[in-house]
């Protein structure tokens, strides 16, 4: 093991050592190399005359570019486009990204997080959480209605097992119960689960009430108490697009952050959905837990080992999308701009509710509880879903997601408003020719 490794754990174990029987084997070795990277950072600081360290062309003391590459990118000099930035993500926008947190997150008050690392989206950081806390074998607990990428990332490419529970009950609500009793059940002889937490979910759009979210902690901590180890990731793609005046309005990682030593709560966020940059593909991993001796010193080391796995992975996200994703947080006119934006997602989402409660639909299929984020779902009770997609797109033109057997995935985020009510009747009428034929 690398004597970097070995300091690193070092510092964790003091700080918790629970937190090392959580960790992988792979993420027991990560560590962020000093070094060339090192070694150029000391010469950002005293090479005056001359620095010939760092892997990129200059001229005089510019940024080398190309002048049709900087002909695309307005506001930005190429120091801030072109160049590399630090694994562990631009300082200033790891700084503002963990503000805002704090800012949206009320139950965080007076409890300590981690400096985010900066991930190439919020996939990647699925991707780099496996590989610091995931081995071949491990545990991880999803409702059964989920992101099919979950399965690649940790079943396929890690090896974890997957099981599921019901995600709803009888009453339309998230099934606390069977979320209890499954997470009890694979407590009881393992050390360590994991639990992956989605709000608002992919595929059904659903963010918990106050209450369920309030059951979903105590279960988790009760079975922390009890002896077992849970990591408790949450995955808040879709952080904001709450809909209704019932559902929890922050990320469940607040409330489960540093409450027993024996549980380690990952916060996986970005601003692919947040802030509307799909594609610019910036997303953060943060952590929190309870930590016995120098909190700030715990949290860097965890940093340094997610930084690590960051660099022998992609070395680091894009300067060129953390800088636009920076300069627009830093904007004046942000939080307005957002707002205008969500204004239009929450009136798509009240024209699907109000469109769905026609009883014409009925017999066609059920609509599963959805409240927040950019889907929702359809449970078909006469045709199968696969085929009534093929059919939908070659008769009509119309473009949906078939999930099993029965499911449809509509995602209401991409639909104007005025076209709600059309597709719902175009289903229905896919419907009605499929059992006619």
């Amino acid at each position: 093991m690398n004597p970097l490794a070995k300091e690193l754990n070092e510092v964790i174990q003091n700080g918790n050592p629970h937190l090392m029987d959580m960790m992988s084997e792979v993420g027991k070795n990560l560590f962020f190399p000093k070094g060339i990277l090192s070694q150029s950072a000391e010469a950002r600081e005293k090479a005056h005359r001359i620095n010939a360290t760092i892997g990129i062309a200059k001229e005089g003391s510019a940024t080398m570019a190309l002048p049709s590459v900087m002909a695309s990118i307005s506001g930005l000099p190429a120091e801030q486009a072109l160049t590399y930035a630090p694994s562990f993500g631009i300082p200033a926008l790891r700084a503002i990204w963990k503000d805002a947190i704090y800012e949206k997150n009320p139950s965080l008050a007076g409890k300590e997080i981690s400096l985010p690392v900066v991930t190439n989206g919020i996939t990647h950081g699925i991707s780099v959480f496996a590989d610091v806390w995931v081995d071949p074998g491990d545990l991880v607990i999803l409702p059964d209605m989920m992101w099919g990428n979950y399965n690649m990332i940790l079943n396929v490419r890690k090896n974890a097992t997957i099981k599921n529970f019901k995600i709803f009950n009888e009453e339309g609500g998230y099934n606390t119960a069977a979320f209890d009793a499954k997470v009890k059940k694979e407590a009881k002889d393992k050390d360590k689960i994991i639990v992956l937490l989605n709000f608002p979910q992919n595929p059904t759009g659903y963010t918990l009430t106050v209450d369920e979210a309030d059951k979903i902690v105590q279960t988790l901590t009760e079975v922390a108490e009890g002896g077992t180890n849970v990591i408790a990731v949450v995955d808040d793609a879709y952080f904001g697009l709450f809909f209704e005046d019932d559902v929890l309005k922050e990320s469940i990682f607040a409330r489960l952050s540093g409450i027993h030593p024996r549980l380690l709560a990952v916060k996986l966020d970005g601003a692919t959905k947040e802030n509307y940059v799909w594609g610019l593909r910036v997303g953060f991993i943060s952590y929190g837990c309870s930590i016995d001796t120098d909190t700030e010193q715990v949290y860097d080391a965890l940093a340094r080992k997610t930084a690590g796995a960051v660099r022998g992975n992609i070395s680091n996200a894009s300067h060129l999308s953390q800088s636009i994703v920076l300069e627009s947080m830093k904007s004046e006119t942000f939080a307005a701009e957002k707002e205008e934006k969500y204004k239009i997602l929450e009136a798509r989402a009240k024209k699907v509710k109000e469109v769905l409660t026609n009883s014409k639909y009925k017999d066609a299929w059920d609509v599963y509880p959805f409240n927040s984020g950019y889907f929702m779902c359809i449970k078909l009770k006469t045709v199968k879903s696969e085929t009534l997609r093929v059919h939908l797109l070659d008769k009509y033109g119309v473009g949906l997601i078939a999930l099993g057997d029965t499911d449809i995935r509509v995602a209401f985020s991409c639909l104007e408003e005025s076209d709600v009510q059309l597709l719902f009747d175009t289903v229905l009428q896919g419907i009605e020719d499929l059992m006619a034929s």
